[in-house]
């Protein structure tokens, strides 16, 4: 059998593994004989595993895969994905993760750590995560080696106030209860309010002689308006020598000087 062939037969063997979760199977489709290899692998997560493993949807979840050689000949890890499954119902797969090709070699009685990276979108829920490494012998051999199988939780991102989503979303509420109020402010409250009145224009400057013609003019009819005013008297109970003027007398002094 060609080397493209057992690659077929590898991936094969992957998405059958991740599908029902039986390593039996997985063997089965790689070869007609059962392979057996000194392999052992192990998975670890690094910022899930204080309070348990959660699966953040939104966020990446890395894995640490550690996969350790005690083959007398070094082998190569081809790819590592896994699948969610029903904790119930193992053969029911909920999602599949992706498949990740790498590559790696790792010599005879060597060990090796190799990173892998996943991220869910999925609703909050307890699951039986399988994560996998397909890895292949000397002689191009395939064979899927299980590096976790255990129960997981998916569960939603916490959210901060800080966070730009939630911080215009408190703008665009704000913006929304104050236009409303503006509103309702202006058509039921504001009429019933005493309207202020405008200021009037202002006096516009005039020069000095206009002011000093103006002020003579206001002096000239305020006497007028005097004498008209004591013109307008009634002379009926005044004495008559009171209202006729006394002739003017002649000086001696001038009479003499004329004769």
């Amino acid at each position: 059998m060609t080397r493209f062939g057992f690659l077929s037969l590898a991936l094969f063997s992957l998405q059958a593994f991740v599908g029902t979760g039986f390593a039996a199977d997985a063997e089965k489709a790689a070869e007609p004989e059962a392979i057996s290899l000194a392999v052992t692998a192990q998975a670890s997560f690094p910022a899930s595993e204080i309070f348990g493993i959660k699966l953040v949807n939104g966020h990446p979840t890395q894995a640490l895969i550690a996969i350790a050689n005690d083959e007398p000949n070094p082998i190569t890890v081809n790819f590592i994905g896994g699948s969610l499954r029903n904790p119930d119902d193992q053969t029911q797969v909920v999602r599949n993760l992706t498949a990740v090709r790498y590559g790696v070699e790792i010599p005879a009685g060597q060990k090796e750590t190799i990173s892998y990276s996943f991220a869910t979108e999925m609703h909050p829920q307890d699951l039986l995560m399988t994560l996998s490494a397909i890895v292949s012998d000397s002689e191009g051999n395939f064979l899927p080696i299980t590096a976790h199988n255990g129960t997981v939780s998916v569960v939603e991102a916490d959210t901060s106030i800080f966070d730009p989503q939630i911080l215009f979303l408190y703008f665009f509420l704000l913006a929304c209860v104050s236009g409303t109020g503006y509103f309702f402010y202006s058509v039921w409250i504001a009429p019933y309010f005493p309207q202020k009145r405008k200021a009037g224009k202002p006096t516009e400057k005039r020069p000095q002689g206009a002011k000093r013609s103006e002020v003579q003019a206001t002096e000239e009819t305020s006497s007028g308006a005097a004498v008209s005013s004591a013109t307008t008297y009634n002379a009926d109970w005044i004495p008559s020598h009171h209202i006729t003027r006394p002739e003017a007398r002649k000086s001696k002094g001038r009479s003499k000087a004329r004769a």
